[in-house]
């Protein structure tokens, strides 16, 4: 009996044991994943408040080069309300026009459906900047060149395409008995989807509009052809102006600290809503 209560004891001991050898090389490498994309940030943000010869932070630690920063031309906090602006109006008009295209995707038949939406996947073939030059004469053409409401719908445009992608198989991953109980409740079509299915596919959503706002936040070619305003300019090509601004001379320690006001927007807002950008991905997944 001894002999088969310790046979029983030493499994969950091997169990252990193995799980951690199959786990132990997964760790390895999403460690050494990690370490390789955090390094640069670290390094920024060690560096932008390091002594640098060059820099307004000669001397000590301490944050010369965020005053460097504040101060250049129209302010830091202007180029930063500028992008949060203009991201803000991309996050809302891909999610308004993404929701209503992945619906009817999802749920309506029409003659040429499936050939449309080839399409419209299609144009993520197309190089965007291919585009700007014919969008910066349209702008121009309405009275939107040189605002930020005209380089957030271009910004939107181009993620039309990967977002109706996204909420069309959210869509198609709510049952359909989730809708007809709605409208059989009394909903309209539009009722029902507002009512309804909005929060059954928030996962999707919570992943489109990360999506917009992380590609208008670091976006620069866009806004460096269709800004030519300097008090208008988001915060990347703020500060890529900044970089040099005295005899073509670089000054690293202010552009490290723009790069790491330009992450911390980004690093906060994934953090906030990986669950439900991982929720949203993992439903395309299983659709597909």
């Amino acid at each position: 009996m001894a002999s088969t209560h310790s046979v029983r004891a030493a499994r969950p001991r091997s169990t252990g044991v193995a799980n951690l050898a199959v786990r132990t090389p997964y760790y390895v490498l999403t460690g050494a994943l990690a370490i390789i994309f955090l390094f640069p940030l670290f390094w920024a943000a060690i560096r932008s408040v390091s002594p640098q010869a060059g820099t307004a932070q000669v001397h000590g630690w301490g944050l010369g080069n965020y005053d460097t920063l504040t101060h250049y031309q129209a302010g830091i906090w202007q180029y930063v309300l500028n992008s949060f602006i203009v991201s803000g109006l991309t996050v809302v008009f891909t999610l308004a026009v993404s929701l209503l295209g992945g619906y009817a995707f999802a749920r309506f038949a029409f003659p040429g459906k499936n050939v449309l939406f080839m399409l419209t996947l299609a144009i993520l073939m197309v190089p965007y900047a291919t585009l700007l030059i014919p969008l910066y004469v349209l702008l121009d053409r309405i009275g939107l060149q040189n605002s930020l409401l005209g380089l957030s719908l271009v910004l939107t445009l181009f993620q039309l395409p990967f977002a109706t992608f996204m909420m069309r198989i959210s869509f198609e991953s709510v049952p359909k008995e989730l809708e007809e109980a709605a409208l059989v409740d009394g909903c309209g079509t539009l009722k029902a989807l507002v009512r309804v299915l909005v929060h059954a596919v928030r996962p999707g959503l919570v992943t489109v509009g990360l999506f917009a706002f992380l590609a208008a936040w670091n976006d620069f070619i866009t806004p460096l052809v269709l800004i030519s305003d300097s008090t208008k300019l988001p915060l990347p090509v703020a500060v890529a102006n900044l970089r040099a601004q005295v005899m073509g001379v670089i000054d690293y320690g202010a552009t490290e600290a723009g790069v790491v006001v330009l992450a911390l927007p980004c690093i906060v807002l994934f953090i906030l809503l990986q669950r439900q950008y991982v929720r949203g991905f993992m439903s395309g997944a299983l659709k597909g």
